[in-house]
């Protein structure tokens, strides 16, 4: 099963599946082209909106404005109306870097290269995808699996396997989404994992077996909960870590056994649970000191801050649930139920708390304004951890592998029913063990839809809201996945009418930035020339089996008439013409895919190959050699464009 790879483009363009892919392309075949820019302007206006690019090297030591391979570079778009000078905010654009073909410029490449980015075409992706996701699936062994979902569910490509000391047992990700934080608790350490890199960048001793992550929503601090005392104390607690230094800022004691950790909205204060002790901490985040314990009951397991009722919430396994104000730090409630309560977290908007009942095979729902247990349902099967999109809860099993779904707006009256429907999130149980208290559901970026890890079945499912089934899932290379996070590259909104994202340049060449804007309608294209850099050319031209040279190629023709295309490949270094291959094979094909024909190539002299190539009906085709007795692959090859009138039309070469 496969899933449609426009979810990966613009938010509009996301949520409307595959259906908004193949009708966009008749639209966007109709759009007018007059009014182009000349090649060497970033920006351009039409129908009243103006869209200016701005690309900024972000490599030590370069040039802002100078592009070059393998650099990082900033792509940042702003569009504005030209009437009012309003910046266009929630527009959701998509954006793609691809070469330029040899051939001179046909009047709709630009149009026909978005229509084929957009419907997904396999046989030609963009050299580099500005609005791209990977998937990240915390293992249970010491490793982190990064995919990239849009290669189809089923088959996805494995980008990146990140080695760690040691399982990793939570894991935070900055706003900036660069760094990757992840408790190693059976290393007593912190890994720091660079996410364009994916390699571990840096280790931090935080104490005795971390196991909790509380990362402040200033991006200031990263509060590690520890649940072992170090050597010569009585009580484990929590270390600090200074998330822009990455170094350790301070410790703070707060009690014995296992900890769960809740930050204020306001990052003012930090509530720890201290399971062995019965206690709940509350540490003063400016001074980074403890200024109370509170009895909250037992065995505190779990904890939660709503922003309505500025109190935090800690859950007792024996069956309480106790309300800590948040500025006096004193008691304020305190709600009974049964034995065996597990996590609890709340809803958008901080009313509406989940409180798990495994033992009890039941969900209870606290209303923050009152204080109260307002509804509780029967879900069976041991529900262990919950998450939370726009307008649904999702509510995961350890006995099974459904998953049920709450809306969100049909839930918060007292004593009435709680609405549920379920899917399936996977072949086989979630697993008898404990959870990673990081979320094993997350919600896929731009879209109504969530990303399922299933430790049992070493997969992750892509669940479209309103199914009855995932859409698609694709295997975590053998690998128990035991937690889902996202790293989000695809263009974000910075400040109103501004749009941004990171990537790295790949080779050296002459580029189309091709520009997709859904809701005003608008498509663009802009020249963006990239410098080769030096050491990588010369380790590439070492490393390269064979240069291709377009030799006979047409720029036009029609429909049903025969050309000649040729080729040449030669030696990298001596430029000698590599004769006597018999594998050369041409693919051509009309855009978006359609028309495929792969044709042998047969030799004509001096490593120069041949193939007839006869269109059979009007459009642009794109053309590709591969040769893998040399390692050439089609993906590698640098293709070719031939636009293709309908019989009857002038035409020339």
């Amino acid at each position: 099963m496969h899933q449609p790879r426009c979810f990966s483009l613009s938010r509009t363009v996301r949520r409307a599946g595959l259906g908004c892919c193949l009708m966009l392309l008749p639209a966007l075949a109709a759009l007018a082209t007059t009014g182009d820019p000349a090649p060497d302007e970033l920006r351009v206006v039409r129908q009243g909106i103006a869209v200016e690019v701005e690309l900024e090297n972000l490599a030590p030591g370069r040039d802002a404005g100078e592009l070059r391979e393998g650099d990082p570079v900033r792509f940042r778009f702003t569009i504005t109306d030209t009437a009012s000078g309003t910046p266009l905010s929630s527009v959701y654009p998509a954006a793609w870097m691809d070469l330029k073909p040899a051939a001179e410029k046909v009047d709709d490449a630009c149009q026909t290269k978005i229509e084929a980015f957009i419907g997904g075409s396999l046989l030609t992706p963009p050299e580099l995808d500005l609005n791209v996701y990977y998937v990240l699936a915390l293992n249970d062994d010491p490793s982190i699996t990064v995919v990239d979902p849009l290669f189809g569910f089923g088959n996805t490509k494995l980008l990146a396997m990140i080695t760690l000391d040691s399982p990793g047992e939570d894991w935070a990700l900055t706003n900036d989404q660069e760094h990757l934080f992840v408790a190693l608790p059976a290393s007593d350490r912190l890994a720091v994992a660079a996410t364009s890199s994916w390699e571990v960048v840096d280790e931090l001793a935080v104490g005795p077996q971390p196991t909790r992550l509380a990362l402040q929503r200033d991006q200031r601090f990263l509060w590690v909960g520890h649940d072992r005392p170090a050597a010569g104390a009585e009580a484990s607690g929590v270390t600090v870590i200074d998330v822009q230094s990455l170094a350790v800022a301070g410790e703070v004691e707060t009690g014995r056994g296992h900890h769960d950790l809740a930050l204020s909205d306001d990052d003012r204060w930090l509530f720890v649970t201290n399971r062995d002790d019965g206690t709940l901490s509350v540490i003063d985040v400016r001074t980074r000191r403890k200024v109370a314990d509170v009895p909250v009951g037992t065995k505190p397991i779990s904890v939660a801050y709503s922003s309505l009722a500025r109190a935090a919430y800690a859950v007792d396994e024996a069956g309480a649930i106790t309300v800590v104000d948040g500025t006096s730090h004193e008691v304020v409630a305190r709600l009974e139920t049964e034995p065996g309560l597990g996590q609890i977290r709340f809803a958008p908007g901080g009313r509406l708390g989940f409180v798990v009942h495994p033992q009890a095979d039941a969900l209870h729902i606290v209303d923050a304004a009152k204080n109260r247990i307002i509804q509780t349902a029967d879900v069976g099967d041991e529900p262990d951890q919950l998450a939370f999109s726009d307008e649904l809860a999702y509510v995961r099993h350890g006995r099974s592998e459904t998953v049920l779904m709450i809306p969100l707006d049909q839930v918060g009256q007292e004593g009435q029913p709680v609405p549920v429907v379920d899917f399936p999130g996977g072949q086989r149980p979630f697993g008898d063990g404990p959870p990673s208290p990081a979320d094993s559901i997350v919600q896929a970026p731009g879209a109504t839809a969530v990303l399922v890890a299933n430790p049992a079945d070493r997969a992750i499912y892509y669940y479209k809201e309103g199914m009855a089934a995932p859409m698609g899932h694709f295997q975590n290379y053998g690998h128990r996945p035991r937690a889902v996070a996202v790293v989000d590259r695809s263009l974000q909104e910075r400040e109103p009418g501004v749009y941004e994202t990171t990537a790295l340049l790949r080779s050296p060449g002459e580029y189309d930035l091709a520009f997709f804007l859904d809701t005003p309608r608008l498509t663009h294209c802009f020249p963006v020339r990239v410098k080769p850099n030096p050491e990588l050319a010369a380790a590439r031209e070492a490393a390269l089996p064979a240069r291709l040279e377009a030799v006979e190629v047409p720029r036009t023709l029609r429909a049903g008439d025969t050309a000649k295309l040729r080729f040449r490949l030669v030696a990298p270094r001596t430029g000698e013409g590599l004769r006597g291959l018999e594998d050369v094979n041409v693919l051509s094909f009309l855009a978006p895919g359609r028309d495929q024909r792969r044709q042998w190539a047969e030799e004509v002299g001096d490593g120069v190959y041949e193939v007839d190539f006869t269109p059979r009906r009007a459009g642009v085709y794109f053309v590709f050699v591969q040769c893998e007795s040399l390692g050439l692959a089609y993906q590698r090859s640098p293709y070719q464009v031939i636009e293709v009138k309908p019989a009857g039309d002038a035409a020339g070469g």
